[in-house]
């Protein structure tokens, strides 16, 4: 092992290198806004993921337009949800993912119904207003 090299290579962790062609901002708004890209491509990404949609390819500028305005209003949903909970994005994710629906099927015909809500999810509820889940989704 080259201990030279290791040592050299140790001065970057933690840094990254970033460019632009606008010369009229300051280092901290480069920064700045590519971290805010990042969560806009993460709340897109948790879109994606929850909502089951296949990768997007776009070459024409409407949806171009469209995924970006998707984009931005995935983070924006993401951000009223942190500020009326109080807590960060994967915790509210991650609490609200316990919540499902099971199917029950019986010789008559079928009945979906959600778990038990949690007291933490019944809270998180009341702070976006969202009206409660009945516990029975169907019977038919």
């Amino acid at each position: 092992m080259d201990k030279a090299k290791i040592k050299q290579a140790e001065k970057l962790d933690g840094k990254y290198l970033l460019s632009t062609s606008d010369k009229s901002l300051s280092a901290e708004d480069i920064a700045l806004g590519y971290k805010q890209l990042m969560e806009v491509e993460r709340a897109f990404r948790t879109l994606k993921s929850t909502l089951s949609l296949r990768p997007v390819y776009h070459t024409k500028d409407d949806r171009i337009r469209s995924h970006v305005l998707l984009c931005w209003l995935a983070l924006l949903l993401v951000r009223i949800t942190e500020l009326e909970t109080g807590l960060s994005w994967p915790r509210v994710r991650a609490e609200l993912e316990r919540l499902h629906l099971g199917e029950f099927l019986h010789k008559d015909g079928r009945v979906l119904q959600y778990t038990e809500l949690t007291q933490n999810q019944r809270n998180l509820f009341k702070k976006l207003n969202i009206k409660l889940p009945a516990k029975i989704k169907s019977i038919g």
